[in-house]
């Protein structure tokens, strides 16, 4: 079986905690150990030797900045007040992931083609742990960063495959905090995204965005961290998760949607926080992922997007997970839900590579 994280915040960790990611799980929360930096961003959960043990093969590696309103203090350095920062501090990243591929050729790779994909996957699949990488895919997360959209070629050219418009409003799409319709600006982003065949992310897009965008953009559709609304009636910002017509069509357009395992995002809003791990156990995981399929009628647009070190960590992840070495364990209770084999490795990472080798460039 090969895993698939949709979501994970790597090159902002790197850049805020100078967080060594080609170090175990183990050595960084000992090195973090008395700092400030297990308040700030949580409790690591992500490293080199932990991909490897969970079988994590592709990460959709994300491109993070937020606005400057957000800003938790003077450490809080990936934050833009403008367009111009937006734009550097998108691109910085950008770079973190290339230096990051440069220097550890041996453990990670930037995926920009099917060909990359293939050629980085073979070890996975030949029996042998011998040259077993983690395949770096980038996902812009607020496209703020994007001057203005005819400067998308640039960024292709780059690596990046995947857009989600929104986090915040941007200029682009309403977003989580300030819901609105896509802008002008974001209905050209999406034109020339689909003339480039790139992936478009729904999540952090509210209704009408949505909406607008899932009738009238023909490329690829996904969710990469999104769990459904109907299991959330609580939830103090609705509009992040996915009403059940939504997760419908996404679907239907062959999409993927992958589960955020941020307790928050799994129950009850009314449960006090410093009680969110003890009664929000592993099942809730399981609930979104069983509720999804349940509703499409099949298994076949359903994932994980984790969010693992997206500003929390283990410490609001349910109990069970303590490192994304146990992804695994998702499949094993799908398992004793009665899932099919074939099914649980669809869900655990062959839906998104399904959909990658549909879509990447040759």
């Amino acid at each position: 079986m090969i895993v698939v994280d949709a979501h994970e915040d790597i090159a902002m960790n790197i850049l805020l905690y100078g967080r060594d990611y080609s170090r175990s799980v183990a050595d960084t929360r000992r090195r973090e150990a008395g700092t400030a930096i297990p308040q700030r961003g949580g409790v690591a959960m992500l490293g080199w030797p932990e991909w490897l043990a969970g079988r994590v093969a592709v990460v959709f590696a994300t491109l993070y900045v937020s606005p400057a309103r957000y800003r938790e203090g003077p450490w809080d350095t990936q934050c833009y007040a403008n367009k111009a920062q937006a734009h550097r501090l998108y691109w910085q990243q950008v770079h973190t992931y290339q230096q990051l591929a440069a220097a550890h050729p041996d453990k990670f790779y930037l995926i920009r083609s099917r060909a990359d994909l293939e050629q980085g996957l073979a070890p996975w699949q030949n029996g042998n742990s011998a040259g077993r990488r983690v395949g770096l895919v980038l996902l812009m997360e607020g496209a703020d960063g994007i001057l203005q959209p005819s400067e998308l070629p640039d960024w292709h050219a780059a690596g990046l495959r995947i857009i989600g418009p929104a986090w915040d409003a941007t200029r682009y799409a309403g977003g989580t905090q300030h819901p609105g319709p896509l802008t002008n600006a974001g209905r050209e982003l999406l034109r020339r995204m689909a003339g480039l065949n790139m992936i478009l992310d729904l999540s952090h897009m509210t209704d009408a965005g949505v909406d607008e965008a899932l009738a009238t953009y023909p490329g690829p559709i996904i969710a990469s961290h999104s769990n459904a609304r109907a299991l959330l009636p609580n939830a103090p910002q609705p509009q992040r998760h996915l009403r059940a017509e939504t997760i419908r069509r996404i679907a239907g357009r062959g999409g993927v949607i992958g589960v955020v395992l941020l307790q928050s995002f799994l129950g009850d809003g009314g449960i006090p926080f410093k009680d969110l791990r003890r009664q929000l156990p592993l099942e809730t995981v399981i609930a979104q992922i069983d509720y999804s399929c349940q509703l499409v009628g099949h298994t076949r647009h359903i994932g994980l997007g984790s969010d693992m070190d997206g500003s929390f960590g283990q410490e609001r992840t349910p109990f069970g997970l303590d490192s994304v070495a146990d992804l695994t364990v998702i499949g094993e209770e799908l398992s004793k839900r009665g899932y099919s084999a074939a099914d649980i490795e669809g869900i655990m990472g062959g839906n998104w590579l399904n959909l990658l080798r549909r879509t990447l460039p040759d």
